[in-house]
């Protein structure tokens, strides 16, 4: 049905045939409320009623489901417990020891396009946001393992790719997809497995995830559980935003220039100038304090390369009682869904909302604070994104190593300009690839 396989449409396509701030339809003996409007998003956000966990369980089933690594997920205790082992792993002092090899990381494998030419940005800057994500949650061993780092991330794209209605409404059919999943999900399991016990016998323990969360006591499966839902919560979005924020950037050189800037300035006051390093080695001199507290420019752009690239539909649902959502009644047992292009293509928050304008957000406008939660990009309300500081930091890299190592510019297969600026598909929740002919980016590298 059009919920799973083009859910943006879905959506747009039914709201467009009424006139309040919610409707409802069913998939199998579930009933889903989708919400729009001011006092909804309110509720949806805010009210206790709603479930985060719940809201995912079943209609979303990309996720690994072995059931000796996945019961723990599976619980609001076991969001938290995620959360605080990200809070464990993504303190500055840690990231400060994790940023020379995510550089290392990058640099190994742009150096592999060699010094010019052309390659599809949805797969090779989705290549490294895999590569730091496996780096930043695991160990050393696995983060330079290729071959295993391949099966790795095959694994976990025949795992996204897998949630068809079938395997998740009829789970108890042996589908293409299930076994599909199974056996991409056993993958991922053995293959994790294998590296947590080398960790757990090597001589001299690390400063890596895994040795981290050895130390704490952590067993196994939790350790692999977590790994799992940090893989599986950040490659999506981080690629995804990466993706468009160089997209944007080559489409728009006013701001390509800006952030070009004010990237060499950061370079200029934090790292020696005189050095004969290459780059990604003077990046990774650059304090995190800085990476996250001194780049407004690229904050803006990327705050609205969200805004306007991602699709995502929320979901709760609600687990007490029978409960109002702008005067309508939703029954206990019932989810919700919440579309952000509600939010952020609202044009009572923000002016001329398709284009891309990232100085909306600057003192005078704030066009994001014209109403609660008319920005709703990293979470919101009961559950911001607990991996918003990390996720900005990979995405930063990566444009800092890029902007300032290559040139580049936006061409379709022929080697030329798009006729018109590439657009998201907004049906396409694995990577929001633009809309027709598929694009390429064009690069010399300039800086070692």
């Amino acid at each position: 049905m059009g919920f799973f396989s083009k859910r943006f449409d879905f959506l747009r396509g039914n709201f467009n045939k009424i006139t309040g701030s919610l409707f409802r339809f069913r998939v199998l003996q579930y009933s889903i409320v989708a919400i729009r409007g001011d006092e909804a998003r309110k509720t949806f956000f805010d009210d206790k009623n709603l479930n985060f966990t719940e809201g995912y369980k079943i209609l979303v089933g990309a996720s690994p489901d072995l059931k000796d690594i996945s019961e723990d997920l599976k619980t609001e205790k076991g969001v938290t417990d995620i959360n605080k082992r990200l809070a464990l792993l993504l303190n500055r002092n840690r990231l400060s020891d994790v940023l020379p090899n995510l550089m290392e990381d990058m640099n190994k494998r742009m150096l592999a396009w060699g010094k010019e030419g052309r390659f599809d940005p949805f797969r090779n800057i989705y290549d490294l946001v895999f590569q730091m994500t496996v780096r930043m949650a695991t160990c050393d061993e696995l983060a330079t393992n290729y071959d295993d780092m391949l099966l790795l991330q095959k694994c976990y794209w025949d795992l996204e790719k897998s949630a068809t209605p079938t395997a998740l409404l009829l789970p108890w059919i042996p589908s293409p997809a299930k076994k599909k999943k199974a056996a991409a999900t056993m993958g991922l399991y053995t293959t994790l497995k294998s590296y947590v016990d080398k960790r757990r016998e090597a001589h001299t323990p690390s400063s890596d995830a895994i040795d981290v969360l050895l130390a704490k006591g952590d067993e196994e499966k939790e350790i692999i559980g977590f790994v799992l839902a940090v893989i599986f919560a950040g490659v999506i979005n981080t690629g995804m935003i990466s993706c468009w924020a160089l997209m944007y950037l080559a489409s728009n050189p006013e701001w390509r220039v800006k952030v070009k800037a004010e990237i060499d300035e950061l370079i200029s006051k934090h790292t020696d100038t005189t050095s004969s390093e290459p780059l990604h080695k003077r990046l990774s001199a650059i304090p995190i304090a800085v990476w996250e507290d001194e780049m407004p420019i690229v904050d803006v752009v990327i705050r609205e390369t969200i805004r306007i690239t991602q699709s995502a539909t929320l979901l709760r649902r609600n687990v007490i009682d029978d409960m109002e959502i702008d005067g309508h009644k939703v029954a206990k047992g019932e989810f919700i869904a919440y579309s952000t292009r509600d939010s952020h293509m609202n044009t009572d928050f923000y002016e001329n909302p398709e284009m891309f304008d990232p100085d909306r957000y600057r003192p005078g406008r704030e066009e994001d604070k014209k109403s609660t939660f008319a920005y709703v990009g990293w979470g919101a309300g009961r559950h911001p994104c607990t991996g918003m500081k990390v996720a900005k930091l990979e995405i930063k890299a990566i444009l800092a190593l890029f902007l300032a190592g290559y040139d580049y510019t936006v061409v379709d297969s022929s080697g030329n300009y798009p006729k018109s600026l590439p657009k998201p598909n907004y049906n396409d929740i694995h990577s929001a690839r633009p809309i027709g002919e598929q694009c390429f980016f064009q690069f010399e590298r300039k800086l070692e």
